[in-house]
């Protein structure tokens, strides 16, 4: 006898269709798996026996066959247990339907027959809806992210024998509602930018940075608010769009970053990886390839603290995600694209023991040794950062006495107003940010006045800059230009963006 249902599976951040068959056949007992099923898929067989049986229901003695199919792909995660075990029901009789194709069903069962949650429902979800199947069985944790596509009929079983209720009787099965309060939880607060004493040419940086979505380098001490700066960024940053929010969410689903019985991400993602990461932590990998951090900062800002420790060849991998906003992760079978549109924001020290410059405190790093450790930033990924600020040690005197700078809520307006006015000239281009502008549109878009051009050109003449290093001054300068909300970009808006660029 044999019994189909219908599942679905995540490659990458999309997902695609599995159909579990179970075929219950006379013969000695035995449990095969075929459809290229890896290691954990294959270990269901003893949760789902134990499952099965925990909850009061017979288990099949006889020769059991389950088929995940298409048979040429392989299969991993935990998120086929429910349809497996739901299928010998089905065989056996407890469920009465031997072929459910109106239902998606997926989710990891416990051995006392509970049923957990899995990765990357939200892009199960997509899916589901994109192939016209608009039932899915989940577990409780999952039912608020797949809440969020609209048009899908989402039902949450606890345990096995409520799938199994769910399956005979799904008119009568209870549907989950996706709530307000059921939005993922903000991140701590990482304060406000009024709390920046000082600092008024980093906070100006910050500012642009933020409008325009522009890479960010941080230089200076120990102790003269890097770090503080940088994790203030995201406070000034605008709000996510519902679609930037769809992408996130769906990104920290599959990674399985996302709090449990959290829906639609609300805040901008903020991470900071220590400097002994690996290549694929960052950039993601893997036999089943999972995002890394530059995937899980889309939409939001990467920081790398103390940019020069990291490993020469994990920065390295930097460089084409920061020219497309992805990266591809190419596997024997398949090729997995992660969105990777991030700010990325670094600091670092002026040298190894990080006094070099300070008038208080002495350096005592020799030439050569600040050499090397600079070159550990190679050209062609600062020739990627925008903006190089160099952030100066502030007294003590200073810090007790300077009066508070403008909040981040004041900041953000600005910001927000920057980026109105990117949209209103940006949809035909296909990019998002000022930033992210390339080939003609960025030529015609952030093209200078006469003098801005002259002044460009003297400047690259003059300090040697790239193509690329020409390209990313005008974007800064049309960022600029937007801050200040003129129509066209002028030799003001060119001489700062040059000062940013010129700083090293």
């Amino acid at each position: 006898m044999l019994a189909v249902l219908r599942s679905a599976a995540v490659f990458g951040v999309d997902a695609y269709p599995v159909n579990i068959e179970v075929d219950v056949s006379f013969g000695l007992p035995h449990f095969s798996m075929v459809g290229l099923p890896d290691a954990t898929v294959r270990e269901s067989r003893d949760r789902v026996r134990s499952a099965i049986r925990n909850s009061g229901f017979d288990f099949p003695h006889h020769r059991i066959t389950v088929n995940l199919a298409p048979a040429d792909v392989r299969k991993a995660g935990s998120s086929f247990d429910l349809p497996i075990a739901l299928g010998l029901l089905a065989v056996s009789g407890p469920v009465t339907r031997r072929e459910v194709t109106d239902t998606v069903v997926v989710g990891e069962l416990s051995l006392d027959g509970g049923i957990n949650g899995i990765r990357g429902v939200l892009p199960i979800a997509i899916a589901a809806r994109r192939l016209g199947v608009k039932r899915l069985l989940l577990p409780p944790q999952n039912v608020a992210e797949a809440c969020v596509v609209e048009g899908l009929e989402v039902c949450q079983v606890r345990s096995l024998p409520d799938a199994v209720d769910a399956l005979n009787r799904p008119d009568a099965a209870p549907l989950a509602r996706v709530l307000e309060s059921s939005s993922a939880k903000p991140p701590v607060d990482d304060g406000d930018l009024a709390d920046v004493r000082g600092q008024l040419f980093a906070r100006r940086a910050l500012e642009v940075a933020a409008a325009g979505g522009h890479n960010l380098l941080l230089t200076g001490p120990p102790g003269a608010g890097k770090t503080m700066m940088a994790r203030r960024l995201g406070t000034i940053l605008p709000p996510l769009t519902f679609d930037e929010a769809l992408e996130c969410t769906a990104i920290h689903s599959v990674a399985g970053t996302l709090p449990s019985g959290g829906g639609l991400l609300t805040q901008r993602p903020f991470r900071a990886p220590h400097h002994t990461i690996s290549t694929v932590a960052l950039v993601g990998g893997g036999s089943m390839p999972r995002p890394g951090e530059i995937s899980l900062a889309h939409n939001g800002v990467l920081f790398l603290d103390e940019m020069p420790e990291f490993d020469r060849r994990v920065l390295e991998v930097l460089r084409q995600p920061l020219e497309e906003g992805r990266v591809t992760i190419a596997r024997a079978a398949r090729t997995a694209v992660f969105p990777a549109r991030f700010v990325l924001v670094a600091a670092m020290n002026p040298c190894p023991c990080g006094f070099s410059g300070d008038e208080r405190r002495t350096c005592r790093c020799t030439p050569s040794h600040i050499a090397r450790y600079r070159s550990r930033l190679s050209g062609p990924l600062r020739d990627r950062i925008d903006l190089i600020v160099e952030v100066p040690a502030v007294p003590v005197s200073a810090i007790a006495d300077a009066v508070a700078g403008e909040d981040s809520a004041t900041v953000r307006l600005r910001v927000c107003a920057a980026r109105d006015r990117q949209q209103s000239r940006l949809p035909d281009t296909g990019a998002h940010t000022n930033a992210a502008l390339r080939g003609r549109p960025a030529a015609h878009v952030c093209r200078p006045d006469a003098r801005g051009r002259e002044l460009l050109k003297r400047a690259a003449e003059r300090f040697g800059l790239s193509a690329r290093g020409y390209d990313r001054v005008l974007r800064v300068a049309r960022t600029i230009a937007d801050l200040c909300a003129a129509d066209r970009v002028g030799e003001d808006h060119v001489a700062e963006a040059l000062q940013y660029r010129l700083m090293e």
